[in-house]
């Protein structure tokens, strides 16, 4: 479908519009090209067809598959964008169409443009999250007549078995940029060099080394990493200051801290010190570095924390603490002991590490998942 032509002239191949372009007055007198000479325009150029597909997933991480009717192969939901429709508001029509959906339209994971097939027209399809959908809103779904004879939740793996060739890998790379925070660049479902997502890491590293990146499509493709700071602080009897989020659905308590907003220049103290203020209405600078933690997880970005000593608060320090509100629910200090109850297993380790180093004034530390990262994991079932 022919995209809507921009009204600003920059927005033009050739600048301003003239009139000679669009069938007027071959000396231009006319002032310029009708609306209607405009459409007109745009209309009969060659271009591509532009589609709008959704990844679908439950609470679970399943994605759901339909089977059209009259067809062999499985689908995704979508379709092709219409009239002046943006991709975005083709999918919702789509969803409304196809299964009765009523549900936002995420953010966009991928991109993939695919030449000319048995249409003779080529295709750019834009990729987008929808969901996860809740228990609620997956039993709502309805298959009105004539868009899908089945509709299936499956996990990623057997969803790759069952799409054909040329929508596996496009659901492929578009749960890579989903779970790595990124975007997808694609042409024929192939992830390109360069592509911030999907790109398989050992075909990253052979285009590194036979030198086949430019500069900017080597910092895209490179890993990312997304970086905290938090500070350690106890009470007079040796508590650790916890603090409960809004926004955490598991329950678990954190340190004092957040994310490190690198984009704008800040560094792991200054944003330490920054979320203590928003966190707690405490400004206090932070003290020595006590350790830096690494973690991983396959397929999503490694995490940084740097953890910084608070030191000891006063009752009347404790007492001026004023949440964030909408963020934090509540803080308390918790005694040692009380920690394994309240917070993940590794964020545990890192603050019993981290009080060990205060302690003994060793440090900084190099830790991964909270544990030394000179000592070896013991593999089950050896001593």
């Amino acid at each position: 479908m022919p995209d809507r032509p921009s009204d600003h002239p920059s927005d033009h191949p050739t600048g301003r519009p003239t009139a000679r372009q669009y069938g007027g007055a071959p000396d231009g007198s006319s002032g310029g090209p009708s609306p209607d000479e405009v459409r007109l325009y745009y209309a009969a150029r060659p271009s591509p067809l532009v589609a709008a597909t959704a990844i679908v997933l439950d609470s679970a991480g399943r994605v759901l598959v339909l089977a059209p009717p009259h067809r062999a192969e499985a689908e995704l939901p979508g379709g092709t964008v219409e009239d002046t429709e943006t991709p975005e508001e083709a999918l919702a029509r789509e969803l409304e169409a196809e299964l009765g959906l009523s549900a936002p339209v995420g953010r966009l994971l991928a991109v993939d443009s695919r030449r000319p097939g048995s249409l003779g027209r080529s295709l750019i399809a834009h990729v987008h999250l929808v969901g996860p959908l809740s228990p609620k809103q997956a039993g709502r779904l309805s298959l009105p007549d004539g868009e899908a004879s089945a509709a299936r939740w499956l996990a990623p793996e057997e969803a790759y078995a069952v799409l054909p060739a040329r929508l596996a890998p496009r659901l492929r790379a578009a749960l890579a940029a989903l779970y790595a925070g990124s975007l997808a660049h694609l042409v024929d479902g192939v992830p390109q060099p360069g592509s911030p997502a999907g790109l398989d890491p050992e075909r990253r590293t052979a285009l590194e080394h036979a030198g086949s990146f430019d500069a900017a499509s080597h910092r895209a493709s490179r890993p990312k990493a997304i970086t905290a700071a938090s500070v350690l602080f106890t009470d007079s009897a040796g508590r650790v200051l916890l603090v409960e989020p809004s926004y955490d659905k598991s329950g678990r308590w954190n340190l004092p801290g957040g994310g490190i907003d690198s984009d704008l220049g800040e560094t792991p103290r200054a944003a330490a010190r920054r979320e203590v203020h928003e966190e707690l209405g405490l400004d206090l600078a932070p003290g020595r570095l006590l350790g830096v933690n690494w973690a991983h997880k396959p397929g999503y970005p490694a995490r940084i924390r740097f953890l910084y000593d608070g030191g000891v608060l006063d009752a009347a320090t404790l007492a001026r603490i004023r949440l964030a509100p909408f963020e934090l629910l509540r803080w308390r200090a918790v005694p040692v002991g009380g920690l394994r109850a309240l917070v993940k297993p590794s964020l545990r380790r890192q603050i019993e590490a981290c009080l060990r180093a205060r302690t003994e004034g060793t440090g900084p530390l190099e830790l991964h998942a909270g544990r030394p990262a000179e000592a070896p994991r013991k593999k089950k079932g050896k001593r």
